[in-house]
Order: structure tokens, then C-alpha cells, then sequence
């Protein structure tokens, strides 16, 4: 696991809504099939996944029809101290902008 492949996985923000969403589930109770909100297409979210499978972030097994997944939080925590609580902090980009207190008086 290479720090340059996961900052890249890291990089898109589908992706780090996937780890985030998966940081806030049990192990093995997401299936790709869950994240049809996600607004992108089926191919292009299966694309997402394989690259944070590849870079290390996440585990897949498949379970009959369905393929589950895993976040792998304490191998990457242990490579990567600090970094997946950073991601995890970070505050929904769909969400309403955090007040950076710039606004003009």
C-alpha cells in the first residue's frame, strides 16, 4: 500500500463518500448495491470501488448475488496514522459550506 495510491484513491470525492459511509457501517453490511444514491453511474461507482480496493482501503467478498464490503480502517490506520480520521472528519461537500469566518462584516 503506497502512500501516492491512496492519497489518489483519496482524491475523488464519490470515493471518499463511499469510505465515509462505510466508516459508519458494521463490516459486511454494506453491498455496492446500497450505494444507489451516489450520483454516478453503476459502471463508474464499481470503477470507485475497485480503486479503493486496489489502493487498500477496502475488502470485498461476495455473499450469493450480493458483493459486501469492509472498510480495512485499522490496517490502513496502522500504514497511514492520522490520514482515514481526516477523511472521516471531513464535513459532506453536498452539504450546507462551513463558516470559515470570512464573511464580509
Amino acid at each position: 500500500m503506497a502512500l501516492q495510491t491512496a492519497l489518489d484513491a483519496l482524491a475523488d470525492p464519490v470515493r471518499r463518500l463511499i469510505v465515509r459511509e462505510l466508516a459508519g457501517s458494521p463490516d459486511w453490511s454494506r453491498a455496492c448495491g446500497t450505494f444507489g444514491h451516489v450520483p454516478v453511474a453503476k459502471s463508474t461507482l464499481s470503477h470507485h470501488f475497485a480503486v479503493l480496493r486496489n489502493a487498500g482501503l477496502l475488502e470485498q467478498r461476495d455473499e450469493g448475488a450480493r458483493r459486501l464490503n469492509r472498510l480495512r480502517r485499522d490496517e490502513f490506520e496502522a500504514r497511514f496514522p492520522g490520514l482515514l480520521p481526516l477523511v472521516l472528519a471531513e464535513a459532506d461537500p453536498s452539504g450546507p459550506p462551513e463558516d470559515t469566518g470570512d464573511a464580509p462584516a
